[in-house]
């Protein structure tokens, strides 16, 4: 039947329609953002069970229909339980997909979205970090090709340790010096933390405790994806509550 097609992808959210079906939203490997309806799916006796939740990675059979698509099957690729076992994880993973979410494309393929959303929800699985968030946001954020300026002033061009970079303004897209300085501060720890996540350090950005630092570090993730999306990100309030 053509209709039918086969694709893997992660649950970004769900919503009810009717008395027993729900509509899911999934950023699939080779189809990009679909929405697809998987009827019955709220019955205590459904096949789908569990499967078709938020931050569910699943292998899928759907048939194509003219506005939603249809979910035929559902298998799960890994267990989301990882993810419900600590309101750190699945605070974190919400967080992360809703950011998949805006940056997802209905119909599109993105799979660098896709491997990059499997990615984070696998490393919150294991360790959920205070940084797996705010890291995830750089990297998608450098991905679509905002990589802000992290060595040199963005107006003077000055470098360290000539000058001392000491702000951060997001529509200059990077680091200032004392002299031309706008945007907010930014502190020196901050300022490395952020070059380990985007210069090829991440797992020791990772391994960082909670500190001042790295709550500097992901409020300023949160604020730069927010400008880039231009909108606010719902589960970063509920994820910093944490």
């Amino acid at each position: 039947m053509s209709g039918l097609y086969h694709d893997v992808g992660v649950v970004l959210r769900t919503y009810k329609l009717g008395e027993s079906d729900k509509i899911v939203v999934i950023h699939t490997l080779e189809n990009g953002k679909i929405r697809a309806v998987a009827k019955g799916v709220r019955k205590t006796r459904s096949k789908f069970g569990a499967r078709l939740e938020p931050m569910s990675h699943v292998k899928l059979l759907l048939y194509r229909g003219r506005e939603l698509d249809i979910v035929s099957q559902a298998e799960s690729v890994e267990s989301l339980s990882p993810m419900l076992s600590s309101l750190d994880r699945a605070s974190q993973g919400l967080a992360a997909i809703e950011a998949v979410d805006q940056l997802s494309l209905e119909r599109e393929p993105n799979p660098q979205l896709y491997k990059s959303a499997v990615g984070v929800l696998r490393t919150i699985a294991a360790k959920p970090s205070p940084l797996n968030v705010p890291a995830f946001y750089w990297k998608l954020l450098a991905r679509e090709g905002f990589r802000p300026e992290l060595n040199a002033c963005v107006r003077c061009e000055g470098t360290e340790p000539a000058v001392q970079l000491v702000a951060f303004d997001l529509t200059e897209g990077g680091v200032l010096c004392r002299a031309c300085r706008s945007g907010q501060s930014i502190s020196a720890a901050a300022l490395d933390l952020l070059r380990d996540i985007l210069g090829g350090r991440l797992q020791h950005a990772l391994d960082q405790e909670e500190s001042p630092v790295t709550h500097e570090v992901s409020a300023l993730a949160t604020k730069a994806l927010e400008f880039q999306i231009e909108r606010r990100l719902k589960a970063v309030a509920m994820f910093e509550a944490h």
